[in-house]
């Protein structure tokens, strides 16, 4: 594998887990990892050796979570895509969008980039033309969103 794919892997792990930690501390969601590497991360190996593509595009582009409400006064179910981009794309993020609304229905994205974290429902992104809206305080509160910014920029330097 190139540096390159190993460097952006890891950055997108990183977001992962920031994801992850940062919802989990909010006290509010069961959060489930959905994507096939913690499914079965055996399988996440033996696909890079595939030469179907169009089946590994479509094992590989599953949400990465599902976030279960705890609040009685928000009972539902979120399937999420997280990434992490070091600029933020309009047209690469609509297109993402696209794709994850065609494939998957309702589904938000989480983009965690060194300026903010950013969380939207695929069909409104669609909607604004690429547009992602900030991670809104009614998910988690700003204090905590700033404390896992430092973290992201500890972890992954421009």
């Amino acid at each position: 594998m190139n540096q390159n794919f190993d460097e952006n892997l890891i950055k997108g792990r990183i977001a992962e887990t920031i994801f992850e930690e940062m919802f989990s501390e909010v006290g509010e969601f069961i959060i489930l990892p959905a994507g096939y590497e913690f499914k079965t991360p055996e399988l996440a190996q033996e696909l890079l050796k595939i030469e179907r593509k169009d089946i590994l595009d479509n094992l590989r582009h599953s949400p990465d979570f599902i976030l279960l409400s705890e609040n009685p006064n928000r009972k539902d179910v979120f399937l999420v895509e997280v990434k992490y981009r070091t600029n933020i794309s309009t047209e690469e993020i609509k297109k993402i969008a696209e794709e994850l609304t065609n494939k998957y229905g309702t589904v938000y994205i989480f983009v965690a980039s060194h300026d903010n974290f950013y969380f939207d429902y695929c069909r409104n992104i669609v909607k604004n033309n690429g547009t992602i809206q900030p991670l809104a305080e009614v998910w988690v509160r700003k204090e905590l969103q700033q404390k896992y910014l430092r973290l992201l920029n500890e972890f992954i330097s421009r």
